[in-house]
């Protein structure tokens, strides 16, 4: 793919961010299930950890290598003629410089970094080291010539991290600084009840990016809540293999 074409990809896919309107990303793990989301009409992908992991026969938390990852991604960026933005977890022990050169050679053009850092026994990195490797992966896309699009995910209520009672204002300071650092987009992943949504989104400078459940929820109630991005994390393929069980279950 050529730099202009991953340019335009790179804008296109950051321009679908509006606050209020959020772009429904359909998060899939190989060329058939990225056909089956673009062929259903959806405009750009992400391509999410978990569920490569599980169609490799791999662990979640980078038990995949970062090669792994990119040869996933090279197949489906092959298959679809839409923006793609990858789950590279915490970052699979790279350099900044090697992760972006490493996506937009697979044709990728954003990414999700969450500051878990599996490779150092599942720690988390602080709000300086998070907002530091935000910062080294927007000079090196700067450095490309792409705006690769930045999602800056924090894990603090994945991981139920400290005191309930601060854990929304330390989410917000956490990802303020990812904002500063450059990223275009800010997680905050987690399952999250509507007033916490709201206020998440209306205090973070940057689209939000929310997790939908694509069988359960109903894709009308993020719009008002402010989100600008939704995905599916590994809800859509845990949905399709519920489903197989069931048609499988009858032949057995």
């Amino acid at each position: 793919m050529s730099e202009d074409e991953l340019k335009g990809r790179a804008a296109a896919l950051l321009e679908l961010h509006q606050p209020g309107n959020p772009v429904i990303l359909p998060t899939v793990w190989d060329a058939w299930s990225a056909r089956l989301a673009v062929d259903a009409g959806f405009a750009a992908l992400t391509v999410g950890s978990h569920p490569v992991a599980d169609s490799v026969g791999k662990p979640d938390n980078e038990g995949m290598t970062f090669d792994d990852v990119v040869a996933r991604v090279g197949q489906i960026t092959a298959a679809v003629d839409v923006p793609i933005s990858v789950d590279i977890e915490s970052g699979y022990a790279q350099t900044p410089v090697r992760l972006i050169e490493g996506l937009l050679s697979a044709g990728a053009v954003g990414l999700n970094i969450e500051d878990t850092v599996h490779s150092d026994g599942g720690r988390l990195r602080s709000s300086d080291e998070h907002a530091g490797l935000v910062a080294g992966l927007r000079a090196a896309a700067d450095a490309s010539g792409v705006h690769v699009v930045v999602n800056a995910r924090t894990d603090l209520f994945l991981r139920q991290d400290g005191d309930e009672a601060d854990r929304v204002d330390r989410a917000i300071a956490r990802l303020r600084q990812a904002a500063d650092a450059g990223a275009d987009v800010l997680y905050p992943v987690g399952r999250h009840q509507p007033e916490t949504l709201r206020r998440l989104t209306s205090e973070l400078p940057l689209p939000v990016n929310a997790i939908g459940v694509p069988d359960q929820d109903d894709p009308a109630s993020f719009g008002p809540l402010g989100v600008a991005r939704v995905s599916f994390g590994p809800f859509f393929q845990a949905a399709l293999a519920a489903r197989g069980k069931e048609i499988l279950a009858r032949w057995a």
